[in-house]
């Protein structure tokens, strides 16, 4: 059996999720169809990190298996011509036979984008927020993740986790051409997590609370204790990392 990684970036605007779900379009039921239909048998896809309703992708992976190898060049142009235009192929890899995209991640990197004025370019793809920010407290709420493991109070109330705990690496503002952009690297992040944060961050760039109470809010475990969640469609999952003796030479470079 010959396994693969599959490299691919979306606009999730017109998707509700990477996860099947009945009576809706997903990400991963347009991709495994468009792929099933290419190599002729059923393809099922395990990913990086299932995204939420709106919720876009720069870069993500997800793996599938087949019984013979592939001529990843052909595969990789004929499924960028059948898949629509807000879902992209960038690469598909070969590697090892216990390759995991979700379990061999060792960080993901996901980036929350505000903008300060009606900007049409914009529209859909980022959280529009007018009242003014105070960038100093929010920074100064955010370095607080940094010292704690356990993200109960930023995690959605039904899900089946067996651990809220989560080793954050980075957790900064940027502001990048009149935007302000919230990057968060963990090595794992629990659902909804990264929307209540910065939700509850804009809460404290308001005024609405002193960076302190970012304490008090994780202390809690309490969802009902953060902030409500940013909308979907300002947040991308911006990277995911992977030891790099998971992956195999291509074909290309064994030649």
């Amino acid at each position: 059996m010959n396994r693969y990684f599959l490299e691919l970036a979306y606009l999730g605007l017109n998707y509700h999720g990477w996860q099947k779900q009945p009576g809706a379009v997903t990400i991963q039921q347009t991709v495994e169809e468009r792929m099933s239909l290419l190599l002729r048998r059923p393809v099922e896809l395990t990913v990086a990190g299932r995204t939420d309703t709106g919720v876009h992708a720069r870069q993500t992976f997800a793996h599938f298996d087949s019984p013979e190898p592939l001529d990843l060049s052909w595969l990789r142009h004929r499924l960028n011509a059948f898949l629509p235009p807000d879902i992209a192929v960038k690469n598909i890899l070969p590697v090892r036979p216990h390759a995991h995209a979700r379990y061999d991640a060792m960080r993901r990197t996901y980036r929350y984008v505000i903008v300060r004025d009606k900007d049409p370019f914009w529209h859909k793809r980022a959280w529009l927020v007018r009242e003014p920010l105070d960038l100093a407290r929010m920074e100064e709420a955010a370095r607080i993740l940094l010292q704690y493991e356990d993200f109960e109070s930023f995690s959605k109330v039904k899900t089946d986790v067996k651990t809220f705990l989560c080793r954050i690496y980075e957790a900064r503002w940027e502001v990048r051409e009149g935007r302000l952009e919230f990057v968060i690297t963990a090595n794992r992040f629990l659902r909804n997590m990264v929307r209540a944060i910065t939700g509850t961050l804009v809460d404290i760039g308001l005024g609405k609370y002193p960076p302190s109470h970012m304490h008090e809010i994780i202390r809690a475990k309490d969802r009902r204790a953060a902030g409500p969640s940013a909308p979907g469609y300002g947040l991308y999952l911006e990277k995911v990392e992977y030891p790099p003796e998971i992956f195999l030479p291509s074909p290309a470079d064994r030649t």
